[in-house]
């Protein structure tokens, strides 16, 4: 049996929208017949009815009118005219409770209460609490780190449903909204620096002499294992790194190398500079 009987939709069946549904129906949070999802495009639908067996459909609003859970996974760009189209509907209303969760980036909860809200009345609007999340891309692989922040209208239901469905897909932390910023700098943004680790790791060991297949490799199962220790022996990343840089050894060489350019400086610089845009992509 399912973990829970609401009926979430799903505007927007990209990425995103796919790695939730799949892990929501995956951790038997949902069944398929629970789940709809609306989209533009009509083959991208197809594919999600064939591939996880839930509904789909084109009309936003009649998503928004079945679903006792609304997720908000479309671009950025789109959510302006999504919520005008919902909003703007003359049968708009909300009957019974129904949560909005927002995982659009920049997308403040203010914006989405000022195209929601207006048209209702106050026991409506209370009906309708909205969540704001920042997930990453290894949701696609059940490796999600999300942060999510809640209006003034969300109760401790709301926000359990909310941490259960987030929690199907990876690990979900709870912040005021204006730190979600600091969370896109950091967590949202965070797999490309891994990424760009990971190239310049690659690039390092063929420069040294290796096969690029071998620098490949050998870079992959070293960040998963570094992950993976740092994870499990729940010591912290100074303590692990002193324990593998030996006086006047290999690694040594290379840290030395790396503080004489600042590179942990920079990452760190990096990581604020990418939660500054954030804040303006926001405005």
């Amino acid at each position: 049996m399912s973990v829970l009987t609401y009926k979430i939709g799903f505007i927007g069946a990209g990425n995103m929208g796919e790695a939730m549904v799949g892990a929501l129906i995956r951790a038997d949070i949902f069944s398929p017949a629970m789940v709809m999802m609306s989209d533009v495009y009509a083959d991208r639908l197809e594919y999600m009815r064939k591939t996880y067996g839930v509904a789909v459909m084109s009309d936003n609003f009649r998503l928004f009118s079945e679903s006792d859970i609304i997720v908000l996974a479309v671009k950025p760009q789109q959510m302006g005219q999504v919520l005008a189209d919902i909003a703007g509907h003359k049968q708009y209303g909300v009957f019974s409770r129904k949560r909005i969760i927002s995982i659009a980036a920049g997308i403040l909860i203010r914006k989405i209460e000022d195209a929601l809200y207006p048209p209702l009345n106050e026991a409506s609007q209370k009906n309708l609490p909205i969540i704001r999340v920042m997930p990453n891309t290894p949701a696609l692989v059940l490796a999600a780190m999300s942060g999510m922040s809640a209006n003034r209208h969300a109760d401790a239901e709301d926000i359990q449903i909310t941490r259960t469905i987030l929690e199907s897909m990876g690990k979900v932390v709870e912040f005021e909204e204006k730190q979600l910023d600091a969370v896109t700098g950091l967590s949202g943004s965070g797999p490309a620096y891994l990424f760009y680790l990971a190239e310049a790791m690659i690039a390092g060991g063929i420069a040294a002499g290796l096969k690029a297949q071998d620098a490949e490799v050998m870079t992959l199962q070293t960040l998963y294992g570094a992950v993976k220790l740092l994870t499990e022996r729940r010591e912290p990343p100074e303590v692990l790194r002193r324990k593998v840089t030996s006086p006047g050894g290999t690694t040594e060489a290379a840290i030395k190398l790396m503080e004489t350019h600042g590179v942990g400086k920079h990452i760190a610089e990096a990581i604020v500079s990418a939660a500054n845009r954030s804040e303006e992509l926001s405005r």
